[in-house]
């Protein structure tokens, strides 16, 4: 496994990050496909043994569940809290991003995990009814009273995280190291403005579903995996641009048949040459962790990102709103 620096905080993650929505509770209204504690605990204990030392849950996945899943699996591991990098979320939750609802959420955050402080602590969206002071001084106050060491944003307009920004500058306080927004080989919408202030900023980047949820990892559209055949939100994200997206895919299984690799290698390997410091890889299988592992040490040529890039047409806009 290789490392990196989120931002300027001194953090070292992994380059590829354990995305935690596929522990926890299933549930009619979340997600049927989750993973019970059991494997939950397994699917860890295989990261950390590839040397994966960065999990990204939030306050709502699976009702709470996925991060009391993710504190447990690491209290029955024996693992050393200083030795993995813990990311959480909020705002899908009663009042947003408002004072009283941050300050309410990191400490049930902090009890489902069974620890004391995040080492990162994001905001799931932009926050359209709160002021932008209020959300940064609130932050701002958890990395003050050491219950969280850096934060994130996630999944916004461009302009937005600019705001945001030049909000906490302007009053000292601290800003933004990272952003998880949505970004793959099928979906590069934010390549147009986000990413370029991210740059502009330092910020590394932390995409969600690198690899479209599965759908850059095998060669039809859909698979027989469970979550391929209940998740609503899924079909939402990616069915409207599925002519052109299969064309792209199949690109990824040529390249991957000429290296001899998963799928999964090619498409991550797009996100390390774009510079992306770690991908979060959803975790519902030992083997998707193992494939994803392999791109780490995998490169692509330029002729080769482009050959990927060059069949995207403009999509519409997902996850910002």
């Amino acid at each position: 496994m290789k490392y990196t620096e989120l931002g300027n905080t001194g953090i070292k993650v992994s380059r590829i990050c354990v995305g935690c929505m596929s522990f926890g509770e299933a549930s009619e209204d979340f997600h049927l496909w989750t993973l019970p504690q059991k494997e939950t605990t397994e699917v860890v204990k295989a990261a950390l043994d590839l040397g994966i030392n960065f999990f990204d849950t939030a306050n709502t996945y699976s009702h709470g569940t996925s991060e009391e899943y993710l504190g447990h699996a690491f209290r029955e591991l024996g693992v050393k809290r200083e030795d993995v990098v813990i990311a959480s979320k909020v705002y899908f939750n009663e009042g947003k991003l408002k004072r009283e609802a941050i300050l309410r959420e990191i400490e049930g955050t902090l009890q489902r995990l069974g620890t004391d402080y995040l080492d990162l602590y994001q905001i799931h969206r932009y926050d359209y009814d709160t002021p932008d002071e209020e959300v940064m001084e609130t932050l701002d106050q958890l990395v003050k009273a050491g219950k969280v060491r850096a934060i994130g944003a996630s999944a916004m307009y461009g302009y937005q995280f600019h705001n945001l920004q030049i909000t906490a500058e302007k009053h000292g306080w601290t800003k933004f190291s990272t952003m998880q927004d949505h970004y793959n080989l099928l979906y590069r919408e934010d390549e147009r403005e986000l990413i370029p202030v991210c740059k502009q900023y330092g910020v590394s980047l932390i995409p969600y579903s690198p690899l479209a949820g599965g759908h850059l990892t095998h060669k039809e559209w859909l698979s027989d995996s469970k979550r391929s055949a209940t998740d609503t939100n899924l079909r939402a994200k990616y069915d409207q641009a599925q002519e052109n997206d299969m064309k792209i895919i199949a690109r990824v299984s040529e390249l991957a048949e000429k290296h001899g690799v998963p799928m999964a290698v090619i498409a991550l390997a797009w996100h390390f040459a774009k510079g992306v410091a770690s991908p979060i890889v959803g975790a519902g299988k030992v083997k998707y962790l193992e494939d994803a592992a392999k791109a780490v040490d995998f490169s692509l040529t330029e002729e080769e990102v482009t050959y990927l890039e060059e069949l995207y047409e403009p999509h519409r806009i997902v996850g910002a709103r």
